[in-house]
């Protein structure tokens, strides 16, 4: 599968962002801080999964489409299970 730069690039951020906590925490940060940081990268990740999901149902569904509605169902299915399993 070919893998958008903007999602390379989100996970770019996302590595620079735990770079940071760990600095931060090696620094004795506030926890609050520290949490709210995590927190952003959680989201961050969570975002980028949803992208990387969608891309590849998009993919699919074209892929399937003469394949009929048992096929484009079962697309479906998987990408709900992929976002499911992230959580």
């Amino acid at each position: 599968m070919h893998y958008d730069e903007s999602v390379k690039k989100r996970l770019r951020r996302v590595e620079g962002q735990v770079r940071g906590v760990l600095n931060m925490m090696e620094t004795g940060a506030p926890c609050k801080e520290v949490v709210n940081q995590l927190a952003a990268i959680r989201s961050a990740v969570d975002r980028a999964l949803a992208l990387i999901v969608a891309s590849n149902l998009e993919r699919c569904l074209s892929e399937t489409k003469e394949a009929g509605a048992a096929a484009r169902d079962k697309a479906v299915r998987e990408a709900v299970r992929l976002l499911v399993r992230s959580r």
